[in-house]
């Protein structure tokens, strides 16, 4: 057996990261989106929330300001990092995240795959992360693929 499929279930060390309305603000102009719901807890309400939310992508946010580097991550998998690819991220969203929240961030590796091909092989490691707000209630999963090139 591969030392990489020794990695299924490792825990990454559990990270928080207060929400700041004004990060929220921040990315959605960066990403081009001017929903009011993003600039103004008026207009937020308006539509039905609680807060200020955050934009569906803003947990790439929390996991810059808040989680690993991406050397970090290579380091704790035993990864090389010229040889790594981002392959997929995906979200699920349980609850609203809004600003003021306070999260924890508990990370594992959910799976490990060895694949080969005619350019040779590589390690497809799926990291599963859940984010829990300040009364521990679930409010996100990501799920990330990274690749490593044999």
């Amino acid at each position: 057996m591969s030392k990489v499929m020794d990695l299924i279930g490792l825990e990454l060390s559990p990270y928080s990261y207060s929400v700041d309305k004004v990060k929220i603000k921040e990315f959605a102009e960066a990403i081009g989106d001017l929903n009011p719901i993003y600039f103004n807890e008026e207009a937020a309400s308006q539509e039905g929330y609680d807060g200020i939310p955050i934009p569906l992508t803003f947990l790439q946010v929390i996991d810059m300001w808040g989680g690993y580097s991406f050397m970090e991550k290579c380091d704790i998998l035993g990864l090389n990092p010229v040889k790594i690819l981002h392959g997929e991220q995906e979200y699920k969203f349980v609850k609203p995240i809004y600003a003021n929240d306070v999260l924890t961030v508990k990370g594992k590796v959910d799976e490990v795959n060895i694949k080969k091909g005619s350019s040779g092989g590589m390690n497809i490691i799926t990291l599963k992360f859940e984010y829990h707000n300040q009364v521990n209630e679930l409010v996100a999963v990501s799920t990330n693929v990274t690749i490593e090139r044999h």
